[in-house]
């Protein structure tokens, strides 16, 4: 049992991940609903990476910040912005494109008997208030990441002035040097926290697999595909990205894998992160950087939420028979990228955003309960286009900033 196991914590996380997948794939298929007994273990890992979000953000964000300096914190928050914004854009074109190229929807018919209630969209400017919480501990509690990224980068503000000052220099250094200490000891936590993810994601893969079926996927399976395709685009858009900015996509995907692969099985931008986190720090990016950006981008940076729009819209409008005309492509572009802030943190985004862009075209609500209905399918796809697109952007950014700093 000790080679066995010690065998196990020197495998590679990528391939403990791999055969979890396969091995958790071809357990749903086969035993069916009765997979749905390992749902617990999948819920544990849920836990477990939910229990690491808030601190690894707190104090990597804290640390992180007072290990730079407070004007290239704004520079660097201001290219992330920009990135999340056009990226988001160009998947929705993506997938607009790829949806007008093969016509989902086409031929079908409307069960207009099927309703769905999708949650309300809270808004913009709610979400932009939501930034600055009214009170920390509700923050926490309620799990507002971007309340908390405000408030680890506020404190971490005052620490470094708390430390340039030479009369509370001190001070600041003590309780520097507490966050760093608390920071390091939640690494050494999330390093336990990895051991354990390949089980959770056979559970979660397997549940999934085997409540699911096949079914769902044959009836609807154009909207799969086209989805599925959009993503391999986008990807590809990716790749062109690092090349343009001589960022090797080998050394970048060898270590991007493993949170992809993690995001797919849990569909999970923010129960991902601490992988993503982790992986840019393989990658060896700047912390400053990753560490505001990749909580960030959890939270609003949403390219495969964002195809998954542009092509829900184009299958809708097929199935009642009205195709969409440039100026219903370019309002989805529109209003889909602003959904994609708006709904930052919602559960059930991508339903969220789907209802909000339907409603502003007018498109019938009854196929937003036939796209629910493949929900899992294509949330796996979008999550995962997510977590590597935030760390396609702190790539791009972190080579900026390393030319800004060498001229």
């Amino acid at each position: 049992m000790k080679k066995i196991w010690k065998g196990y914590l020197d495998a590679s996380l990528i391939l403990k991940i791999t055969i979890a997948l396969v091995i958790g794939a071809a357990v749903g298929f086969i035993f069916g609903e009765q997979a749905s007994v390992l749902t617990p273990l999948g819920d544990l890992l849920m836990n477990l990476l939910n229990f690491v979000i808030l601190p690894l953000i707190l104090f990597t964000l804290i640390v992180g910040v007072n290990q730079t300096k407070i004007n290239s914190l704004g520079r660097m928050g201001g290219k992330v912005f920009l990135y999340y914004a056009a990226t988001s854009a160009l998947a929705i074109i993506v997938g607009l494109t790829v949806a007008s190229l093969f016509s989902p929807g086409t031929g079908m018919t409307l069960d207009t008997s099927e309703t769905f209630e999708a949650p309300e969209n809270p808004g913009i400017v709610s979400v932009l208030l939501s930034i600055v919480p009214s009170n920390i501990v509700t923050a926490f509690s309620e799990f507002n990441l971007l309340g908390i990224i405000f408030t680890a980068i506020v404190f971490g503000i005052a620490i470094s002035y708390l430390r340039s000052k030479e009369e509370t220099q001190a001070l600041g250094e003590q309780v520097y040097s507490v966050a760093n200490g608390l920071n390091e000891a939640t690494m050494f936590i999330v390093r336990g926290v990895l051991q354990y993810v390949p089980i959770g994601v056979f559970a979660i893969v397997a549940n999934t697999v085997g409540t699911q079926g096949t079914g769902i996927l044959v009836e609807l399976w154009n909207v799969v595909m086209v989805l599925y395709v959009g993503i391999a685009v986008q990807i590809s858009l990716y790749i062109l990205v690092l090349v343009l900015f001589k960022i090797s996509p080998a050394a970048f995907f060898r270590e991007a894998r493993t949170p992809m692969l993690t995001a797919f099985a849990t569909q999970s931008s923010s129960g991902t992160l601490p992988l993503t986190l982790n992986a840019a720090k393989n990658l060896g990016l700047s912390k400053s950087l990753y560490g505001f950006s990749l909580p960030l981008g959890a939270t609003i940076n949403m390219d495969g939420a964002a195809i998954r729009i542009a092509v829900s819209a184009v299958f809708a409008a097929n199935v009642v028979g009205q195709p969409l005309g440039f100026t219903e492509m370019l309002m989805v572009v529109l209003v889909g990228t602003l959904a994609s802030i708006g709904t930052a943190g919602v559960p059930g985004a991508g339903i969220v955003m789907i209802a909000t862009v339907f409603a502003q075209l007018g498109l019938p609500m009854e196929a937003v309960a036939l796209l629910a209905a493949i929900d899992v399918l294509v949330g796996m796809g979008a999550t995962m286009l997510n977590v590597t697109g935030d760390l396609v952007g702190s790539n791009v950014i972190n080579k900026t900033e390393e030319k800004k700093k060498a001229a």
